[in-house]
């Protein structure tokens, strides 16, 4: 897909999630690896997701350097740090959404599951689309030890052998990323939709159990570590 395109998918994707309350105000950003390692295209700072103009996109070589369009956003070190360790991901999408932002303010047991794993697998279709998401501890945004943790942390789900598409950031939400920002969006819906069922369901869900998340890797190639840790949620990690 040439710059153009890619440049109208950004604008396109930002204004559906605006359109549908995924990101407000101007909280949230998207970028795409370009072609023959031409570096990145990525929403400005302080740019409204729901008003994005394609020239304004900036545009970033491969070693960082910004080239073109208004000033990219303060996460591009987070960004390029995803891309860097995630070969396959060419759309990285950052939201403030609701839910997700929920699960993080909540008190112990009443939010995120575990530090490891931010929802426990519930449905299906988490497993299948989503996969484990870990926490990350609280950063300011834009801070470089952040964009190194999140780096890491995907080195190590996939030296694991249980690679993962998704972090979810203490206080300021997800991150998530994947071959096109069409399927990254729908990672994104499908995380937060599954916060808003954990956050609204009293008593708590049990997750599927080890048999029927078997199904799934065997049916639909889904990831889901197939080793697990208690049940019981622990203490968040701090930075």
């Amino acid at each position: 897909m040439n710059h153009a395109a890619l440049r109208e998918d950004i604008c396109a994707v930002g204004a559906s999630l605006f359109q549908r309350g995924l990101v407000h105000a101007t909280a949230g950003n998207i970028s795409v690896r370009l072609p023959d390692g031409d570096g990145h295209l990525i929403t400005p700072t302080d740019a409204c997701l729901g008003r994005l103009q394609p020239a304004a996109l900036a545009h970033v070589d491969a070693s960082g350097v910004q080239r073109s369009g208004d000033r990219a956003s303060k996460t591009l070190a987070l960004h390029r740090q995803i891309y860097g360790a995630a070969p396959q991901a060419q759309c990285v999408i950052h939201t403030h959404s609701t839910h997700l932002v929920a699960l993080t303010l909540a008190a112990p047991g009443l939010g995120v599951w575990r530090p490891d794993a931010v929802l426990p697998p519930i449905t299906p279709y988490f497993v299948m689309k989503v996969g484990r998401v870990p926490l990350i501890p609280y950063y300011r945004p834009g801070d470089p030890s952040a964009a190194a943790l999140v780096a890491g942390t995907i080195r190590s789900a996939a030296a694991a052998g249980a690679p993962i598409r998704a972090v979810l950031l203490d206080r300021l939400g997800p991150n998530v990323w994947h071959g096109s920002p069409a399927a990254a969006m729908a990672t994104l819906e499908e995380l937060e939709e599954t916060a808003r069922l954990w956050l609204m369901t009293t008593p708590r869900p049990q997750p599927l159990d080890a048999a029927q998340i078997d199904q799934l890797r065997q049916h639909f190639g889904a990831v889901w570590p197939i080793d697990r840790p208690t049940d019981q949620p622990t203490d968040r990690p701090t930075a």
